[in-house]
């Protein structure tokens, strides 16, 4: 489960030290103390990115799937604009898909009909428009096996984010185009898109995302390199708690050859 990482829609907010504490906290992979700073703020906006936190919470973990819903349900009664009801419309596309690839229940349906009401929702030029198009192509991916539809939508996803500076989403852009060009062979394109991921993960200190980075890059590296980045991503995740608990079967050393 190497390529189910979740996006968010940005990191630090300028100089809030409101959303730069809810940052620190998502970073290193706590998410309920990060949505909990959340709580007490009105509206629909902190509704939903609480719902957001709670939702990387059950990707990364596996845990935490009836709070997220319990989330989810409150930014949906509170959105009034189209923006808001499309960007919950999305998160709960996320939760559903999350719960497929992980196991935990079939909602591929509920993934696809919530992401498709979030497309209506969101107006082209909506901030929220590029995390759709790359979720949209982690269905693709992940649950349609079609790998010329995902990389259509990373591609949007990539250029939307790119216009809206969204630093945190481009490293999951670059890492999940970088998956496809290496599923082909393509090792050169895939190697410069898994060092870029890192390299925008390590930049903005995303702790609970580096050892993915690390180990996806080491995919595409000969040994003793890849060897290297193995072993660090190792490191990093033990040193994370074992988050993203999906990442220990791709750190497990290979079976020897018979």
């Amino acid at each position: 489960m190497a390529h189910t990482a979740m996006s968010g829609s940005g990191t630090t907010a300028g100089d809030d030290p409101l959303q730069t504490a809810v940052w620190r906290l998502r970073s290193r992979g706590c998410w309920t103390d990060a949505a909990a700073l959340l709580a007490s703020r009105e509206g629909p906006g902190p509704a939903l990115q609480r719902t957001s936190l709670l939702v990387e919470r059950c990707l990364f973990t596996g845990e935490g799937w009836a709070e997220a819903e319990d989330g989810l349900r409150t930014a949906e009664a509170l959105a009034v604009a189209d923006d808001d009801r499309g960007a919950a419309a999305c998160e709960r596309g996320q939760l559903a898909y999350a719960s497929t690839v992980l196991s935990v229940r079939d909602r591929a349906d509920e993934a696809r009909t919530a992401l498709g009401r979030a497309a209506a929702l969101l107006a082209p030029n909506a901030s929220g428009r590029p995390l759709l198009d790359f979720r949209r192509g982690l269905i693709a991916e992940h649950i349609a096996d079609s790998p010329q539809a995902a990389r259509a939508a990373y591609r949007r996803a990539h250029a939307g984010a790119t216009v809206h500076a969204d630093s945190l989403l481009l490293s999951f852009t670059w890492r999940h185009l970088a998956g496809l060009a290496l599923r082909e062979g393509e090792l050169a394109e895939a190697r410069h898109g898994f060092a870029e991921s890192l390299r925008i993960r390590e930049e903005l200190g995303y702790l609970v995302g580096t050892a993915p980075a690390l180990a996806a890059l080491a995919d595409a590296e000969p040994e003793p390199e890849a060897g290297r980045l193995r072993a660090e991503a190792a490191r990093l995740f033990r040193l994370m708690g074992g988050v993203p608990s999906w990442l220990a079967q791709h750190l497990s050393p290979p079976a020897p050859a018979a």
